[in-house]
């Protein structure tokens, strides 16, 4: 079985977890981190803006990368360590919701958390990057909580 874990800062633990207690972690277990393009683009383009062409050497953008994919890097380490096991890891780079649709092509479950408001249930739960995922999946998808999950009481009363 192939298992996809979404890692986001956060909610990565209890997607790990989950694979754990279910048993996944012996099986093809893939870690990914989608860092957002549009972020280092809006940061190469303001300097450009403000500064001028042709002072690339001094462009934040490019620290703006280096420091993401150090802190990609890290996340994945952790990720791996808790999981316990050797597992693949991808780092990609563009539109973050379809970059973990595009990567669940092929698996037999995705692992996400929830990211939105986590203190009641409901569908405000999923911030708009799960939100599409969990639409858009081409496999099935394990929903957790990355903490203690709300009581019932916490719905909204029927209109």
């Amino acid at each position: 079985m192939a298992v996809l874990i979404w890692v986001v800062e956060g909610s990565w633990p209890a997607c790990v977890d989950a694979a754990g207690r279910l048993g996944w972690s012996g099986d093809r277990v893939m870690l990914i981190y989608v860092r957002e393009a549009e972020v280092t683009a809006a940061v190469a383009g303001a300097y450009a803006g403000l500064f001028g062409r042709g002072r690339s050497a001094r462009d934040p953008s490019q620290r703006l990368t280096e420091a993401s994919i150090s802190v990609a890097e890290e996340l994945l380490d952790a990720a791996e360590a808790r999981l316990g096991r050797p597992a693949q890891r991808l780092i990609r780079t563009g539109r973050i919701e379809r970059e973990v649709v595009a990567a669940a092509t092929g698996v037999d479950v995705l692992i996400v958390a929830r990211d939105g408001d986590l203190s009641r249930l409901g569908p405000r739960s999923l911030g708009r990057h799960t939100r599409f995922v969990v639409d858009h999946a081409p496999c099935p998808v394990l929903l957790v909580w990355p903490r203690i999950a709300p009581s019932v009481e916490s719905l909204q009363p029927p209109p």
